[in-house]
């Protein structure tokens, strides 16, 4: 299972009421640090897919979402269970980083 897009139109379904964990990675085009994190954020929807669904919002074309969780810098990393964020962190991080930051907070 890869990365899926998500809108402000679409977070709530695709967020909140999803069935499992859901990470959230918010990001923009133009912020280098999201563009480094990015090939990881990949990896892991590849390899943990069955266990946590990953999805981005792109901050510049959906400011609702980001707005409402307080995201103020990015790349911002929000872990879901249930609608409720149960794990964050900001900024980008070694792919080993955020596999074990993910696996302790599933």
């Amino acid at each position: 299972m890869g990365v899926q897009q998500v809108s402000d139109n679409d977070f709530e379904q695709e967020v909140l009421k999803a069935e499992g964990p859901v990470l959230v990675d918010f990001w923009a085009e133009w912020c280098g640090p999201c563009r480094a994190l990015g090939p990881s954020v990949d990896a892991l929807a590849q390899e943990k897919g069955a266990a946590i669904k990953v999805v981005k919002v792109n901050i510049d074309d959906n400011p609702n979402a980001p707005s409402k969780y307080g995201v103020r810098s990015i790349p911002t990393l929000l872990i879901f269970k249930g609608g409720e964020v149960v794990a964050q962190t900001v900024g980008s991080m070694p792919k080993s980083d955020l596999f074990k930051w993910v696996d302790g907070a599933i």
